[in-house]
């Protein structure tokens, strides 16, 4: 029995939830899984209407929890921050969860805007740290509003902070057994205090305990123009927090769109959460339009990281055959030929 929290959130986030809990139910009956799925009602509306956003009791519930699945954050009546800083943030930085991990991967039948580029260029996976950089908050505003204003935001890592990522691209490298490579995306040439930190901890724990696995650096900016040109070099890629934020939305659009593009964001040793990396898209909320695939896609992350490895290999096969069965015309909303509904129905029966 796996407990899951399901947290449907804003915009259309209930619309893709309810096609991803469809998919997980069908890969349940099929494996003889059992799930309970506990709903948790956070997100723009809950906050209007009593002034929370993720109170303390009932973090304390999601903590003994398996796994979070959740929909989207954002609404457009609630000014920017509060539910992002307060609900998403508040659930990775508590949680500790300190991996995002985003699978950059093209399927058959998916539109890519690399010219001459098909799935079998574009399948890597992006390692980013989650919990600290840039995104901790440190910093300060002196003299705001006044010509002397001052803005400082402080990227801070701990040698612990950087292994602990490290060690989960390299673990996931050599599970992946691909190519068996991870290459750290850095910019050691300006930043060299804190990527000198991560080129020094990853090729230290490379040559000690992963010498199985090649090593590759790239800074930030040539590996921007390597997943355009090249996206076939790559296997595991390794990041810090903000310039993972950066290439994963990149990554997103080379595998067809934020229709598809699922994240993770992971703590091995306790409660990950996993969610489509697209937003809350409040102009279709209701609508029945959106693309739930990369909802549907995260739940399968979700059922790898349980180690329920069947059961997510059957969510990769059914999406796969969806897509292949030439009734999704586009993954853009309103644009599928196929409601959020019936495209959860074509993936559920596939399973």
């Amino acid at each position: 029995m796996y407990k899951i929290a399901v947290i449907p959130g804003d915009g259309v986030g209930p619309e893709v939830i309810r096609e991803g809990l469809k998919v997980l139910k069908a890969v349940a009956q099929k494996e003889k899984i059992e799930f309970e799925f506990i709903d948790y009602d956070f997100g723009g509306e809950r906050y209007l209407r009593t002034g929370e956003v993720l109170p303390d009791s009932a973090l304390e519930e999601i903590r003994k929890m398996d796994a979070i699945y959740l929909g989207s954050v954002g609404h457009p009546d609630v000014e920017p921050g509060i539910l992002e800083k307060g609900l998403l943030l508040k659930l990775r930085f508590d949680l500790d969860q300190y991996v995002n991990l985003r699978p950059v991967k093209l399927y058959p039948g998916v539109e890519t805007p690399i010219k001459d580029k098909g799935p079998e260029d574009i399948d890597f996976v992006v390692v980013r740290e989650n919990t600290a950089g840039l995104y901790r908050g440190e910093g300060e505003v002196r003299n705001k509003g006044t010509p002397e204003e001052v803005a400082t935001q402080v990227m801070r890592y701990t040698r612990k902070e950087v292994d602990r990522c490290l060690r989960y691209a390299f673990e996931y490298a050599r599970k992946r057994n691909k190519d068996k490579k991870v290459t750290l995306c850095g910019k050691t040439n300006v930043l060299t205090n804190v990527y000198g930190l991560w080129d020094r901890a990853f090729n230290e724990m490379g040559e000690k305990e992963y010498p199985d696995i090649k090593r590759d650096y790239a800074h930030v900016d040539a590996i921007c123009m390597w997943m355009v040109k090249n996206p076939e070099w790559f296997d595991v890629i390794v990041t810090g927090n903000m310039f993972g934020d950066i290439i994963t939305d990149l990554g997103a659009i080379i595998q067809g769109g934020m229709g598809i593009a699922a994240g993770g964001n992971i703590n091995p040793q306790g409660v990950s959460m996993f969610e489509p990396i697209h937003g809350s898209a409040p102009k279709y909320t209701g609508r029945n339009v959106i693309c739930p695939l990369a909802t549907i896609a995260a739940g399968g992350m979700m059922l790898e990281t349980l180690g329920e490895k069947k059961g997510s290999q059957l969510v990769e096969e059914a999406m796969i055959k969806a897509l292949g069965a030439g009734k999704i015309k586009n993954l853009g909303a309103g644009k599928m030929g196929l409601s959020t509904s019936q495209v959860g129905d074509l993936v559920a029966s596939f399973v």
